[in-house]
């Protein structure tokens, strides 16, 4: 029996996530969960799973969701610090899925206490990958990676000495074939409408920029420990192969499976054990082929910038990631097109020096100048 903190019940991941362990009823029991500010659907979920404790990060809902729990025997927190403070609990297993940087503290918490983090928070690696494995190597905590593509590699991963390179795939998203011309044109419901994957607005942009496999690069080089130039990206259309790894033999093992977030969710609660999951197995005979072709940086120039960020290493990946998250959200809002997120990203780049971040205070400071100054290119090009 495990004991499991889900930090972001409420988002896709958590939906997911307590899917598996009802299905489970003997393998898991829940101690805490937590969400942002959804106090109505966290009470619901905490009542459901039988969770001891429910913690919603918007102190002003801390009423409504006691309110909401009265009688129930589950205890009630609010606030920033008392997500971390859960986070530092004793567990065996934390489910890391709170989107952004309110994720990077409580993350690291729970890393510093030495529990085994099932990681879907971007931000922890791409923002602090260096203080967050070098936490992990001070108190033995274990990093089990939730992203499709990070999870696979992580199953086929023998012998990382013995690496010559690792593959992570894109779909491509909507707009694989178009041109730069077409896609000047897209609109924000073109954009979060994935070919293959169930994904929220922002996540689905980054796919169809391609800056999410940018962003997953980065993740990859802190979770394998590997070199920038043996990363690397291979677009895949149908969505079946999830990460390969080529070892200095020639061998190269793949992962393969559906596009369901419950195959990687299942194998890091489970593991290194495994459990049954409810979805449509694989059959290779039906999808009849596997295309791969390389990714175009000219028509995506996300996926360049990222990649640059990467070999800069310092604030650029955080500096990258929130300037991102500025335009996307300016783009969803209809602000500016879908070309101008790849602009604002470079020239929030271009304005700011590569400093350290060395501490969470840096990682804050570097996202907060970083969000700055991007909201100030996006009004520019949105002419106010």
């Amino acid at each position: 029996m495990k004991r499991l903190t889900l930090l972001g019940a409420t988002g896709s991941i958590g939906t997911s996530t307590l899917d598996l362990v009802a299905r489970n009823p003997d393998r898991f029991r829940v101690h805490a969960v937590a969400s942002g500010r959804d106090w109505a659907k966290l009470a619901g979920i905490a009542r459901d799973c039988g969770a001891k404790v429910a913690v919603i990060a918007d102190e002003t809902q801390h009423g409504a969701l006691a309110e909401a729990l009265a009688g129930s025997g589950i205890e009630v927190r609010a606030g920033a610090d008392a997500m971390v403070a859960t986070a530092a609990e004793p567990v065996d297993l934390l489910v890391a899925a709170i989107v952004g940087a309110a994720g990077l503290a409580p993350t690291l918490a729970a890393i510093e206490a030495g529990t085994t983090v099932a990681l879907a928070n971007k931000e922890a690696l791409i923002c602090a990958g260096e203080l967050m494995t070098a936490a992990a190597a001070r108190s033995g905590a274990r990093i089990l990676p939730i992203d499709s593509e990070h999870n696979a590699i992580f199953q086929v991963l023998e012998d990382v000495e013995r690496i010559a390179r690792i593959v992570l795939t894109a779909s491509g998203g909507p707009f694989r074939q178009r041109s730069l011309a077409e896609m000047a044109q897209v609109t924000p419901a073109e954009a979060v409408r994935h070919p293959n994957w169930s994904m929220g607005a922002k996540i689905s942009v980054d796919s169809a920029t391609l800056m999410n496999k940018g962003l997953e690069l980065i993740e990859a080089h802190h979770l394998f420990r590997v070199r920038p130039d043996q990363l690397g990206v291979l677009v895949h259309p149908q969505s079946l192969v999830h990460g390969l790894v080529e070892y200095v033999d020639g061998s190269v093992l793949a992962q393969l499976g559906p596009a369901d977030m419950r195959v990687p969710i299942a194998h890091a609660l489970a593991w290194p054990e495994r459990i049954e999951t409810p979805v449509n197995r694989l059959c290779l005979a039906t999808a009849g082929r596997l295309d791969f072709e390389e990714a175009d940086r000219a028509r995506f120039p996300a996926l360049a910038l990222a990649e640059a960020a990467l070999a800069e290493g310092r604030c650029r990946p955080c500096v990258l990631s929130a300037a991102n998250e500025v335009a996307v959200g300016a783009f969803l809002e209809g602000r500016i097109g879908f070309l101008d997120i790849a602009g604002v990203v470079a020239d929030t780049l271009a304005a700011l020096s590569p400093a350290p971040v060395a501490t969470l205070d840096e990682v804050a400071a570097a996202d907060s100048a970083a969000r700055a100054r991007a909201r100030s290119l996006v009004a520019q090009r949105a002419g106010g």
